[in-house]
């Protein structure tokens, strides 16, 4: 997952502030890869978002993305083994939220994501 953040980072060195779609384009990231690394980024505290647009600086995410991580990590450690369906629903929080957490946490190094192959691809999360 650091990599996918780093990918991000350098992308908003030499692009500077960007919408959320282009920032998925520039960076051709996934969209769960994109939030996912959008986590990482505020867990270091670099990345920023202002209306629609991220850009690097001082975070201002930690409150809504730190409180949804506790809210991932308090659902993975009591249900063990899930994927990010799951989690959001169980956490009470939207998908993109969930991986926003779980780059969060992964920066922490506190879970394990594993993909699956799938007709619809799945992530399984458990606890480090």
């Amino acid at each position: 997952m650091g990599w996918k953040a780093g990918k991000g980072g350098k992308t908003h060195n030499t692009k500077g502030p960007l919408k959320e779609d282009m920032l998925r384009q520039t960076t051709k990231l996934k969209e769960d890869e994109l939030w996912t690394a959008i986590g990482w980024l505020a867990r270091e505290g670099k990345i920023c978002r202002e209306n629609n647009i991220y850009k690097l600086g001082q975070t201002n995410l930690t409150p809504k993305i730190g409180t949804d991580a506790g809210k991932v990590w308090n659902t993975v450690a009591k249900q063990g083994e899930v994927d990010v369906s799951t989690i959001a629903k169980l956490a009470q929080i939207t998908e993109v939220d969930a991986y926003q957490a779980l780059g969060w946490l992964a920066r922490e190094n506190k879970v394990k994501c594993q993909k699956l192959k799938t007709k619809e691809p799945k992530i399984k999360v458990t606890l480090k």
